[in-house]
């Protein structure tokens, strides 16, 4: 009997116990009759430690998110690495992108990384470096024997795959390491905040169109982080105009600084925002880089614009 009353109560109310890496040890454990076994099977991830090491090496930490698909958040993410690259300052910056999209990964196009595969070393992963502004990345993609196979996996594997993606791959120092994330919240956001939860992540930039439509899912985003604890760095507006190859004039296709407005309502920092180039189709189309073959077109110095206005938010 009474073992089936320690079993009952091991088993029964668990809303008081603390999180997993400290089960069986934290105060509240203390006169458990669970406290025991809990100290065997739960206790601090081994992995976390690993995790941290890897993390602590890394300057600046951001998940790039968006509330839904088609906004251009993977092309945002590939311009603003190649943007923070090539900042013209003292230093210059090291800088990292792994792609969290397990099923849809298209970092490699945007990088021109597409044929290299992943090199196991004693040290971990080695992350592909890009010849665009020598961008190191980290890829699902990359790991594929086939480029062109569908990744059909369940939420388990998923997390099992961003978890080495944070333990074993060999980073190095940086300056940046920018994280591109499927649209809206899932277990992908969950991993890698998580993940992340001992070491410094600066916070979130989330990527909209200036549609009602897009506009309307971004809340969810800043929900979703309200309830991480997860620092909304700043927003940005794409394809907020279409910029004519011609005269080089700007034409509204949808609401005017919709994404702006909306960010002054909520009290969320505004980034910028990145016109409907030609030169951005192309360069995104043929892997190549908007920064280096096209520096002087709007979308170039849109995204050297937000990478300056993202450096001062950090700053703060």
């Amino acid at each position: 009997m009474a073992d089936q009353a320690s079993t009952l109560k091991v088993t029964g109310d668990t809303a008081s116990c603390p999180e997993p890496r400290l089960a069986g040890f934290g105060s509240v454990c203390q006169g458990c009759p669970g406290q025991a076994l809990c100290q065997q099977i739960g206790g601090r991830d081994p992995e976390q430690e690993v995790i941290n090491c890897r993390m602590n090496a890394i300057k600046h930490k951001i998940i790039i998110m968006s509330g839904k698909g088609g906004v251009g958040k993977s092309s945002v993410a590939a311009g603003l690495s190649m943007a923070l690259a090539k900042l013209n300052h003292k230093v210059k910056k090291k800088v990292a992108i792994c792609d969290l999209d397990i099923c849809g990964p298209s970092i490699p196009r945007l990088l021109n990384i597409q044929e290299q595969r992943v090199i196991h070393t004693p040290y971990g992963w080695q992350p592909l470096t890009s010849p665009h502004n020598s961008v190191k990345v980290m890829s699902v993609g990359s790991l594929m024997g086939n480029k062109d196979s569908a990744v059909i996996w369940r939420g388990p594997r998923k997390t099992a795959i961003i978890r080495r993606f944070l333990k074993d791959t060999f980073w190095g120092r940086l300056d940046f390491l920018l994280f591109d994330t499927p649209p809206g919240s899932s277990d992908e956001h969950l991993t890698a905040i998580q993940g992340l939860q001992e070491v410094k992540l600066d916070g979130a930039v989330i990527v909209t169109s200036p549609q009602a439509v897009a506009l309307s899912t971004v809340c969810r985003e800043i929900s979703f982080c309200r309830k991480m604890g997860l620092r909304i760095i700043g927003l940005v507006e794409n394809m907020s105009g279409f910029v004519c190859p011609c005269c080089q004039e700007t034409t509204d296709l949808f609401s005017s600084r919709g994404a702006e407005r909306f960010a002054t309502e909520r009290s969320i920092p505004f980034l910028g925002r990145i016109p409907v180039d030609v030169s951005l189709s192309q360069s995104c189309e043929d892997g190549q880089s908007i920064i280096q073959e096209f520096q002087h077109s709007p979308a170039a110095i849109a995204l050297i614009q937000l990478a300056e206005c993202l450096m001062k938010q950090l700053e703060k």
